[in-house]
């Protein structure tokens, strides 16, 4: 980055801050001039769309809006720092250094990084491995404050912890916070760790953000997680709540529970418990205990497509469905074009999903993990389907990940029971081949030309 570069970054940077003071001093009349400077000094094409849609709820008055004045209510402090490390240094400034180092580099750099701290976990789940895998496996702080400072050298702002329990760490994930203010972190969670303390040092911190993983209502979470579990995350979001602290909800939808999950209850239960955002997760059927009968059906793969899209144009919160919103962002975002995995031994893993790697971050740099072989067959077979209803290489194109597997002689590093890729492939060819026909209808329907 050359010196007029770096006088422009500071410049705007300085003119973000200034406008996120008004904002401070009353959020509805200077939320347009927020919007103005952020088209003035955004460059050509950038989230042109995401901005027209900020602007037009701002002028509709409607559930998006009322959802960009809950984001204004949160503590100051909080949202503040978020509006800075996640739309200055996350999503402007980051993205453009993103680009920057892909051209020069030849392969994906990722906008998130998702970091497994431990594989250890508090709870003891029906069907999970971190019961007897949980005390084994351990990133370092150390290791952990490696990869951001290399993330950032590549302009990666957003960290995502996963697990095990991410909060089993607590004092290393706040200390890392810390250090990096500039980065915003996020991290999937039970919930039964968030306590009074742990909200006090995240105003503290002011840079991190909780996902609680929610499975339905009480009876589903306590059935799967324990008696009393589904009580310890509505006194967590209670708290949060009363903190002013952003936090959303994580949920994996199967043929079993979909209908809760994707019911109207459901979404005013989070909605009144003050989450801002849910993020909605195909089951996948990985690792020797899957189970392909709680793959959705197409058919409750429909209505889910359906429900969450009719939710997000009514409700007052930001809802994402990882499988299903893949033609927003170009088809599958894995394999470092828009994030990548390293789990608790190390490796570095294309998909937090799908375990197969050639690296492990012990071993090498965060760019030439970027570089590795099955690495840069994701980088030269994306986007994997020009229907992007069917994005991913494993789940609707099993052909795909089994050659990408075979020709880089990546190998399976799930903890559990590490599994041929022939192995996984054949469990989900049945699945790809009773979706496709729905996929090509829904795509068709949503104005797509059929490839």
């Amino acid at each position: 980055m050359n010196l007029a570069e770096k006088a422009k970054n500071a410049a705007l940077s300085a003119a973000i801050r200034q406008a996120l003071s008004y904002l401070e001093k009353d959020p509805e009349a200077n939320l347009p001039k927020l919007m103005g400077l952020v088209d003035k000094l955004s460059p050509e094409g950038w989230y042109t769309a995401q901005r027209g849609a900020v602007r037009s709820a701002i002028q509709e008055k409607n559930n998006w809006y009322q959802l960009i004045l809950k984001i204004c209510r949160l503590d100051p402090g909080a949202r503040s720092t978020f509006f800075e490390n996640f739309i200055l240094n996350a999503s402007l400034l980051g993205s453009a250094l993103q680009e920057e180092t892909q051209a020069r580099e030849g392969c994906n750099v990722p906008w998130a990084i998702l970091l497994d701290p431990t594989s250890a976990c508090n709870l003891h789940c029906t069907g999970c491995w971190a019961a007897e895998y949980g005390n084994r496996l351990n990133l370092t702080l150390e290791e952990l404050d490696s990869i951001v400072t290399q993330g950032k050298a590549m302009g990666t702002y957003m960290y995502i912890f996963t697990g095990g329990e991410p909060l089993v760490r607590k004092g290393d994930i706040l200390a890392l916070c810390e250090k990096h203010s500039d980065c915003e972190f996020l991290s999937f969670t039970n919930g039964t760790l968030i306590d009074e303390d742990f909200c006090r040092e995240m105003l503290r911190v002011k840079n991190f953000i909780p996902a609680i993983s929610l499975e339905g209502f009480e009876q589903a979470n306590d059935g799967r997680r324990g008696s009393g579990v589904y009580g310890k995350v509505t006194r967590a979001m209670e708290l949060l709540k009363s903190h002013g602290l952003p936090f959303g909800i994580s949920t994996c939808y199967t043929s079993q529970n979909w209908q809760d999950v994707s019911s109207e209850t459901y979404f005013d239960s989070i909605i009144d418990a003050g989450a801002l955002f849910i993020w909605f997760f195909h089951y996948m059927p990985v690792g020797g205990g899957a189970v392909p009968a709680l793959l959705p059906t197409p058919e409750q793969r429909t209505e889910m497509y359906r429900r969450i899209r009719t939710f997000r144009s009514t409700k007052p919160i930001f809802s994402m469905d990882f499988q299903n919103d893949a033609e927003y962002v170009g088809g599958c975002i894995a394999g470092g074009r828009r994030y990548l995995h390293i789990n608790a031994r190390g490796d570095v893993e294309p998909c937090v999903f799908i375990h197969y790697s050639n690296v492990n971050i012990r071993d090498c740099t965060l760019l030439e993990a970027l570089k590795s072989p099955i690495f840069m067959a994701y980088h030269d077979g994306q986007p994997f389907n020009e229907n992007m209803l069917r994005p991913c290489p494993m789940l609707e194109n099993p052909e795909l990940l089994r050659e990408m597997v075979r020709k880089t002689g990546a190998k399976s590093t799930d903890y559990e029971s590490p599994e041929e890729a022939d192995v996984l492939c054949d469990r989900t060819v049945p699945y790809a081949e009773n979706w496709k026909p729905t996929a090509e209808r829904l795509w068709r329907e949503s104005g797509h030309t059929v490839p």
